[in-house]
């Protein structure tokens, strides 16, 4: 008989056979929800010990339903957005999450961004293959070394971005909370001289009540008219409508969004519709070995505090 059971809210790929060998290995029983709806999650936590998700929302009635039973609740991914953090840590219960599986896709994706927007690749491709077969299409091009390259939140994410872009020969400014903590190679300013000095703003930080729609209208009226946003995080810090009006107003260039408000967004309309907007499905963390490494070490998080009573990933104690 199992010592413990798992509540998986959802999945996120075609199989869970990598969940499923990681707990009949522990001698654990995975419970797959049928679908990631409060009720169904609440019906189904009462008999589980731990909550496992992907996108579900894990709110304090779901984790309540669990009652003394419940022993962590573990995130398949990075960003916490989606569970009441608060309300575990009010109930001694550790939130799990996999800080690291993806640094490199991310960081790659933000750079190749930065090069789609600098080097006009959208907009070659699509008037192109439109007839347009003409280089006047765009504005003049500059070369991107030397460029300021402003990165907003310098975690392991946008840590590694600078390290990309210092190889690439950028100027890097960052912003971050705690700017008492240096990064090798960046120059740490205020947010707002990193918006008024950046060619290519990049957001690198976890959603949170302070930070909802930091790229309002005032962020944009403050950036160069040929600055272009990037934003691989979450979609909520950037204000869409704003947004759409700063790139009608011509107060930036252009932006490339993995994430957006909401998901997927109504590509019809501005800004989404906007062909100076490199628009992707939230892919920015995706690769073969990122998401191997993203399952495995989530249940691996999960196993741990319930068989270990400790995880190293636990972010609330």
């Amino acid at each position: 008989m199992s010592r413990f059971r798992i509540l998986l809210s959802d999945v996120a790929w075609p199989d869970t056979q990598i969940e499923q060998q990681l707990c009949d290995e522990a001698n654990v029983e995975l419970v797959i929800a049928p679908d990631a709806k409060e009720d169904t999650l609440i019906r189904l936590a009462a008999d589980c010990d731990a909550i496992l998700t992907c996108w579900g929302t894990i709110t304090d009635k779901v984790i309540a339903a669990a009652g003394a039973r419940c022993q962590v609740v573990s995130r398949m991914g990075i960003g916490l957005d989606n569970i009441d953090v608060d309300y575990c840590t009010q109930h001694q219960i550790p939130v799990t999450n996999v800080p690291d599986y993806c640094l490199q896709e991310v960081a790659e994706h933000t750079i190749a961004s930065v090069f789609s927007l600098g080097r006009h690749i959208n907009t070659y491709n699509l008037a192109s293959k439109s007839g347009a077969y003409d280089r006047s299409v765009t504005p003049p091009l500059r070369r991107l070394k030397g460029q300021t390259l402003g990165i907003v939140g310098l975690g392991n994410i946008g840590t590694r971005v600078s390290e990309l872009a210092n190889a690439l020969g950028f100027r890097i400014l960052g912003y971050r909370q705690d700017m008492s903590k240096s990064v090798p190679g960046v120059t740490l300013v205020s947010f707002e001289q990193l918006l008024a000095e950046s060619d290519f703003v990049t957001l690198h930080l976890p959603l949170t009540d302070s930070n909802h729609h930091m790229l309002d209208s005032s962020a944009f009226q403050q950036m160069k008219s040929s600055a272009y946003l990037i934003n691989t995080s979450r979609g909520p810090l950037v204000d869409h409508s704003a947004l759409a009006i700063a790139l009608e107003q011509g107060e930036i260039a252009g932006a490339a969004l993995d994430v957006q408000e909401p998901e997927p967004p109504d590509l019809s309309q501005p800004p989404f519709n906007d062909p100076r907007v490199i628009i992707t499905p939230h892919a920015a963390f995706v690769s073969v070995e990122s998401l191997i490494a993203l399952r495995l070490s989530s249940v691996q998080n999960t196993l741990d505090v319930l068989l270990l009573g400790e995880s190293k990933n636990t972010v609330n104690f």
